[in-house]
């Protein structure tokens, strides 16, 4: 599913990505998914976070540009230019973080990308908040999972988690040892995925993945599978030799990765 990159093209061709996250105590998860999603090839990207995170992300990463995500004015004129929004990792649970969220719910567009993970999770659900009219796509672990769609773990079956989806009204990404992704009217099994890969910022670099991807993808539902898929699949190549696989060690090899797989066919 992963296209080659046409000869004549230039960054704006693929994709403009912002991700909003990152609060005073969180910057790494911030951090990782603008990480994964700058080496998954989304041409920019943007990160909206607090200000005491943007020396370690220059420092870290300086293809990224970055902005206080505090300032309302510069985050929707930022809004208005992307065409995929992750909101949620390191976003934290405050007053302010609410606010965030609900500007972002109210200015997406139809046409945008959005994807919703870990606090954003949590504040959707904790305050009842409605999917926007953006193409959504949720990623949350079991415990998330529980939260959004009121189903306890002993009820999170693939018929009950189908119904909760259809009323969320998005794709849901559910991870776990086999992450299912869930579509309007179909569910995919990941058929990758080790132990060694239950550590923190995990799901943070698998939302940077699908960001990245879902930039360039023409089909949407073509990149949240091959998101997940070669996440996992690099975790798999890692744990062959390493107790612990590290996100960041998969950031490092999502080009490598990509170059193996990618196809003359466009999506």
């Amino acid at each position: 599913m992963i296209p080659k990159r046409k000869k004549d093209s230039y960054k704006a061709d693929y994709g403009r990505v912002l991700v909003i996250g990152g609060n005073e105590d969180m910057g790494g998860a911030i951090i990782l998914t603008a990480s994964a999603a700058v080496y998954s090839g989304a041409g920019l990207v943007t990160v909206a976070t607090a200000k005491v995170n943007h020396t370690a992300l220059h420092a870290r990463l300086p293809e990224a540009m970055v902005f206080d995500m505090y300032n309302e004015d510069c985050l929707l004129k930022k809004l208005s230019t992307a065409t995929v929004i992750v909101i949620g990792p390191g976003l934290g649970l405050s007053s302010e973080s609410l606010a965030i969220l609900k500007s972002v719910l109210k200015t997406v567009t139809k046409e945008q990308r959005l994807i919703i993970d870990g606090s954003a999770i949590t504040l959707m659900a904790k305050n009842n908040l409605k999917t926007p009219v953006a193409i959504t796509t949720y990623t949350p672990h079991l415990g998330e999972w529980r939260k959004l769609s009121h189903l306890k773990p002993a009820e999170q079956n693939e018929t009950l988690n189908i119904q909760a989806r259809k009323e969320l009204k998005a794709a849901v990404v559910l991870k776990q040892s086999r992450t299912e992704i869930y579509f309007l009217d179909e569910v995919w099994k990941n058929t990758h995925g080790n132990p060694a890969m239950a550590t923190g910022g995990m799901g943070d670099t698998l939302a940077g993945m699908i960001a990245g991807f879902s930039a360039q993808f023409k089909n949407n539902r073509s990149a949240i599978i091959t998101a997940v898929f070669l996440h996992s699949k690099i975790g798999d190549d890692l744990a062959k030799k390493q107790y612990v696989v590290l996100p960041s060690q998969i950031i490092e090899r999502i080009p490598t990765e990509m170059k193996e797989f990618s196809t003359m066919f466009i999506f």
